[in-house]
């Protein structure tokens, strides 16, 4: 590698700017805070829902998300961040599915 080549690598690497990963540590407590604002919107939308329409399969649905987020929670806080961001995912989708398709 010549002078100049080497030169042209070092700007290349000096102009993008360099983007820090986030630590362990730092990624379960971001799962875990995005699980608590989740559990806290779904327990808003429960209550809503509730006030227009009191139904068991309301408090079913909407229940198990609440549970689902209690779970990502205990996930992330065990080291599995990623197994939490897919169930809480999965979750979040199929409560919604559940709620546009079975709840009227």
């Amino acid at each position: 590698m010549s002078a100049s080549d080497q030169d042209q690598v070092e700007a290349a690497d000096v102009s993008e700017p360099a983007r820090a990963a986030l630590t362990p540590r730092q990624a379960r407590r971001m799962r875990i805070a995005a699980a608590a604002v989740a559990m806290a919107a779904v327990g808003v939308v429960l209550a809503v829902r509730l006030n227009s329409r009191a139904s068991v399969l309301v408090v079913g649905v909407y229940g198990l998300l609440l549970i689902l987020c209690g779970i990502v929670i205990e996930l992330s806080r065990r080291g599995r961040t990623r197994l939490g961001t897919w169930v809480l995912g999965a979750g979040l989708v199929a409560a919604l599915t559940a709620d546009w398709v079975l709840l009227p």
